[in-house]
C-alpha cells in the first residue's frame, strides 16, 4: 500500500511541478495548437495554446513508478525489478504516445491541423500492438503465468472463450488481432474525447482509479496452490500494476491542474494516444477486456457518437443526428458552457466506473457464496 501511495505522490509532484516548466519551453519554441476550422467557433481563442503536454504526463508516470519501486525496494527489501506485465504496459502506453508525438510534431511543423495520415497511424499502431501482444502471451514468470491470457475475459477469464483452440500459431494470430482491436478502439476513443479543457484528463483519472482498485483487489486474491476463495486471479504482478495505475493517476491530477479551463497546455495526441494505449494494456493484463466498454463508458459513448454521425451523414445524403460530433461539441452548440459539459461528462464517467466496480466485486462475491 505504501508503494502505491509513493507512486501516486511521485507522479503528482513530477507532473504538477514539471508541466509549467515544460509549458514555458513549448511557448519559447512556438509549439502551439492548431484548431480545426470546422470546430466550434469559441475554440478559435485556444489557437496557439501549447500542445504535446502528454510528453510530461508520460514522463511523470514512468518516473513516478520507478522512483516508488526503487524506494520501496530500499526500505522494505522487495525486488528492484519491474515485472514483464508493467514493462509491456509501459511499452504499449509509450509506443502509442510516440505515434501521437509524431502526429503532433507534424501538425506543428506544417502549421496545420492534419498530422500523420490515417494509413501511417494504423501501420505504426499495428506494429506496436503486435509486439505488445506477442510479448504479453509468451513472457512467463516462474509460476508459468503470462501477462496476458489466451482466454477472452470479462471480470476474469471466460473458460469457454479460449483462443488457443487450434494451436499456438493460430492463438498468436487471433490474439494479435484481438489486442490490436482493443488498442485501436481505446486510442481513438480517448483521442475523440480530448476536445474540451480537462475533459479527457478528468475522465481518465476516474477510469484508471477503477483499474487501481481492480488491481489491488486482484493482488489480495491471487491464486495460490490452496486458494481460500472459489474465485481467485491468475494475474501476475498485479501489485506493480496497481503502482503503475497510481503513478498514472498522480501524473494526470498534476496535469489537470494546468489543463483545466482555461487550459495553459493541451495533452495533444501524445497524451490521448498514450492514455488509450495504457487503457488497452490494463484491460488485457487485468483480464477485464469485455468490462472495458463499461468502465470506459464515457469514451465509448463519445466514439459511438462520431460513428453514428458519419454513418447517418453518408446514408441520409448530408443530414446529421447531432449538431456536431464528437458528442461534447453537440452540447456546446446547444448553449452549454464548456465547464458544464466537462463536469457533467466527468459525472457520467464516474458512474460508469462505479457500475463496473460493482459488477467486478459482485461477480467475486456471488461466486464465493455471498449475496448483496
Amino acid at each position: 500500500m505504501i508503494s502505491i501511495l509513493l507512486a501516486a505522490a511521485f507522479g503528482l509532484i513530477i507532473s504538477i511541478v514539471g508541466t509549467p516548466i515544460y509549458t514555458k519551453w513549448l511557448v519559447k519554441q512556438q509549439f502551439g495548437q492548431f484548431i480545426r476550422e470546422d470546430g466550434p467557433t469559441s475554440h478559435q481563442t485556444k489557437r496557439g495554446t501549447p500542445t504535446m503536454g502528454g510528453v510530461m504526463m508520460m514522463l511523470a508516470t514512468v518516473l513516478g513508478f520507478f522512483f516508488s519501486l526503487w524506494l520501496s525496494a530500499a526500505i522494505f527489501g522487495t525486488s528492484w525489478a519491474a515485472s514483464a506485465s508493467v514493462l509491456l504496459a509501459m511499452f504499449l502506453m509509450l509506443g502509442m504516445a510516440g505515434v501521437g508525438f509524431i502526429d503532433d510534431f507534424k501538425k506543428i511543423w506544417k502549421k496545420q491541423s492534419e498530422g500523420l495520415t490515417p494509413k501511417g497511424k494504423i501501420v505504426l499502431q499495428g506494429l506496436i500492438g503486435t509486439l505488445f501482444a506477442a510479448g504479453a502471451l509468451f513472457f512467463k514468470d516462474d509460476r508459468g503465468w503470462a501477462p496476458a491470457s489466451s482466454k477472452i475475459s470479462f471480470t476474469r477469464d471466460i473458460s469457454w472463450l479460449d483462443l488457443s483452440f487450434a494451436g499456438p500459431i493460430v492463438l498468436l494470430l487471433l490474439f494479435i488481432i484481438w489486442a490490436n482491436l482493443i488498442a485501436t478502439a481505446t486510442t481513438n476513443a480517448v483521442n475523440l474525447t480530448d476536445g474540451l479543457d480537462g475533459l479527457a484528463t478528468g475522465a481518465a483519472i476516474l477510469v484508471f482509479s477503477g483499474y487501481l482498485l481492480i488491481s489491488m483487489w486482484q493482488q489480495q486474491h491471487l491464486c495460490t496452490p490452496t486458494p481460500m476463495d472459489t474465485v481467485c486471479y491468475e494475474v501476475p504482478a498485479s501489485g506493480q500494476m496497481a503502482m503503475l495505475a497510481a503513478s498514472l493517476i498522480g501524473a494526470l491530477i498534476g496535469f489537470l491542474w494546468w489543463n483545466t479551463s482555461p487550459a495553459t497546455i493541451f495533452m495533444g495526441d501524445t497524451g490521448s494516444l498514450g492514455l488509450g494505449g495504457a487503457l488497452a494494456a490494463f484491460a488485457i493484463i487485468t483480464r477485464t477486456q469485455l468490462l472495458l466498454p463499461i468502465i470506459a463508458g464515457l469514451f465509448v459513448i463519445i466514439a459511438i457518437s462520431v460513428i453514428l454521425q458519419v454513418g447517418y451523414f453518408k446514408i441520409s445524403g448530408g443530414k446529421r443526428i447531432f449538431r456536431m460530433a464528437p458528442l461534447q461539441h453537440h452540447f456546446e452548440l446547444k448553449g452549454w458552457a464548456e465547464v458544464n459539459v466537462v463536469v457533467r461528462f466527468w459525472i457520467l464517467a464516474g458512474l460508469f466506473v462505479a457500475v463496473s466496480l460493482g459488477i467486478f466485486y459482485g461477480d467475486w462475491l456471488m461466486s464465493n457464496g455471498g449475496s448483496f
